[in-house]
C-alpha cells in the first residue's frame, strides 16, 4: 500500500492544531494565574545578603560633637544584597572601559557607514560596521518590525563587539580609522613624557531615569518626570592634589586609579552622580546578559539609603558604636580595627598612610568589610539635619532632588574616630569628588524575606 504523503501531512497538521487548542485549555476553565519566566533568587557576585529587620537608628550614646542631627529612632528596612567591599578600582575600570569602548565603536561604525562600499569582512574600518546595518540599504531587507513598528529606531544600531579595537597606531588599518582614533587623544602639546593620552572628557555614559515618587504624587504626562543623564565616567584623579594643600601626593594622582597595584583598593574621585551612573550600568550589563539567556530581569543595583547603610554597618549589634561593637577602635591586642587617623594625626599608626585594600581588616557580623574607615561612602539620601524627626519608620529615606548635599557615611582614612561611628552623619555636595569618598551598591531582594535561606 502506497502512503499518501500529502494527506498524512494534512492529518498531522490537524492533530497539531487540536493539541495546541487543548493545551490552551489545560486549566479546565479555572483561575490558575499567568506565570512569568522562571526566577531563582541568585546572590550577585561579590555581595552578601542583609536580612531585613528593625533597629534603633541614630546616636545611642553621647553626641560628643553636639551636632544633634541623629536622634534615636526605631526603623525597619527590608532585605537586600550589599557589596561586601567598597567598589574597587578594578571594578570601576570595568565600567569605564566598557563605556570608553562603546563610544569608540560607535564612532568607528558611523565612519564605516559614511565610507560605504565596503564589506564587514575587510581588514579596514568596515569590520566595525553596525551589526544590524543592511549591506545595500535596501528596504526589502528590513524585518517587519523594522519596517512597520513605531518603536523601531533606525539610529539605534547594534555595535559590533567582535573585532578587537586596535590601539597601536602602527597597526591602524586605513585612513578612516586614523581619523576616528585621533579624535580621542589629546594633542601633542597637551601630552608629555612621550605618551599619547586619551581625552577622558569624551567618554560619557547616558541613561534615562524617572522620578517615580514625583510621578506618583503629581498628575501629568510621565514624560515630565523622565530625565536623561549624561555623566563623564573617568574618576577625577586630581582630587589627590586638590584635597590637600602643601602636600606631595603626585604618585597617588598618577597611579592610584590606573596601576594594577591598586586594583583591589577602593575607587575614589567619584561624584554622587557617577556612583549612580555606575549602578545603572551594572544593572544594564547584567540584564543584557540575562536577556540573551531568556531569563527574567534582575532587580536594579543602586546606592543604599542612609537607613540601609547604618543597619548593614551595625552588623546586628544593637547600640554598638562601631561595626565591631565598641567603644574602642582597637582590639584586645592593641591592633587598630579600621583605617583612619588615630591619636593626634599619626596617619601611619594603623600601618596605612592612605587607603588600604577593600577587604582589609575583619568584616562585621554581616560579612561586610570596612563599613568604618578606609573611604567614606555615598548613600542615596539628601542631608537634612532634621530628617530623622519627620522621615517614615518603614524603609525611611529623604532624598530631595533640589538638595545637593548628599550623605556620606563611615568615615575615611583621613578622619578621626568620631566619623567612624555607625551613627555619625556627614555630607558632601553631589557634584564634588574627593580622595576619601567612594561607594558600594545594594540590590533589593525579590520575594518574601521570611523565606530566606
Amino acid at each position: 500500500m502506497k502512503l499518501n504523503l500529502s494527506s498524512s501531512k494534512g492529518l498531522f497538521m490537524a492533530m497539531f492544531a487540536f493539541l495546541a487548542i487543548s493545551c490552551g485549555k489545560s486549566d479546565k476553565g479555572q483561575l490558575v494565574g499567568v506565570e512569568g519566566k522562571k526566577w531563582y533568587p541568585e546572590k550577585p557576585y561579590g555581595m552578601v545578603l542583609v536580612k531585613g529587620g528593625s533597629f534603633i537608628m541614630g546616636k545611642s550614646d553621647d553626641d560628643l560633637a553636639g551636632v544633634q542631627n541623629a536622634p534615636p529612632k526605631t526603623v525597619t528596612v527590608p532585605s537586600y544584597y550589599m557589596d561586601e567591599t567598597e567598589i574597587t578600582n578594578a571594578e570601576y575600570r570595568q565600567f569605564v572601559f566598557h563605556v570608553r569602548d562603546s563610544v569608540i565603536r560607535q564612532k568607528l561604525a558611523e565612519a564605516a557607514e559614511l565610507a560605504g562600499d565596503g564589506d564587514a569582512g575587510d581588514d579596514g574600518i568596515q569590520r566595525f560596521a553596525f551589526k544590524n546595518a543592511s549591506a545595500g540599504g535596501d528596504d526589502d531587507e528590513l524585518s517587519p518590525f523594522q519596517e512597520f513598528s513605531k518603536h523601531y529606531d533606525p539610529l539605534d544600531q547594534a555595535l559590533n563587539w567582535d573585532p578587537e579595537i586596535i590601539w597601536d597606531p602602527a597597526q591602524y588599518p586605513d585612513e578612516d580609522y586614523v581619523y576616528v582614533m585621533d579624535e580621542f587623544y589629546l594633542s601633542n602639546d597637551q601630552s608629555y613624557n612621550g605618551r599619547r593620552m586619551l581625552d577622558v572628557t569624551q567618554f560619557k555614559y547616558k541613561y534615562k531615569t524617572m522620578d517615580i515618587d514625583a510621578a506618583a504624587r503629581n498628575k501629568g504626562e510621565r514624560t515630565n518626570f523622565i530625565t536623561e543623564q549624561e555623566v563623564m565616567v573617568y574618576p577625577d584623579t586630581t582630587v589627590w592634589i586638590k584635597d590637600f594643600n602643601y602636600s606631595y601626593n603626585e604618585p597617588m594622582h598618577n597611579d592610584y586609579f590606573s596601576h594594577t597595584a591598586y586594583d583591589n583598593y577602593p575607587v575614589v574621585g567619584v561624584t554622587w552622580g557617577q556612583a549612580k551612573a555606575f549602578a545603572n550600568w551594572r544593572t544594564k550589563y547584567l540584564n543584557d546578559f540575562r536577556k540573551e539567556k531568556n531569563e527574567a530581569n534582575a532587580n536594579f543595583f543602586r546606592l543604599p539609603s542612609e537607613a540601609e547603610w547604618e543597619y548593614a554597618a551595625r552588623g546586628g549589634i544593637e547600640g554598638g558604636t562601631y561595626p565591631w561593637g565598641g567603644p574602642y577602635a582597637k582590639d584586645d591586642r592593641a591592633c587598630f580595627l579600621a583605617n583612619f587617623k588615630p591619636f593626634r594625626g599619626d596617619y601611619a599608626a594603623d600601618e596605612a598612610l592612605y587607603t588600604v585594600e577593600a577587604d582589609a581588616y575583619e568584616p562585621n557580623d554581616f560579612g561586610l568589610y570596612n563599613m568604618s574607615g578606609n573611604v567614606a561612602e555615598w548613600v542615596n539620601t539628601s542631608y537634612d539635619p532634621a530628617s530623622y524627626e519627620h522621615m517614615s519608620s518603614m524603609s525611611p529615606n529623604v532624598n530631595n532632588s533640589a538638595n545637593k548635599r548628599k550623605v556620606v557615611r563611615g568615615g575615611s582614612w583621613k578622619d578621626v574616630s568620631y566619623y567612624l561611628q555607625v551613627s555619625t552623619r556627614d555630607y558632601e555636595y553631589s557634584d564634588s569628588a574627593r580622595s576619601y569618598v567612594g561607594f558600594r551598591t545594594v540590590q533589593d531582594f525579590l520575594g518574601n524575606s521570611l523565606n530566606l535561606n
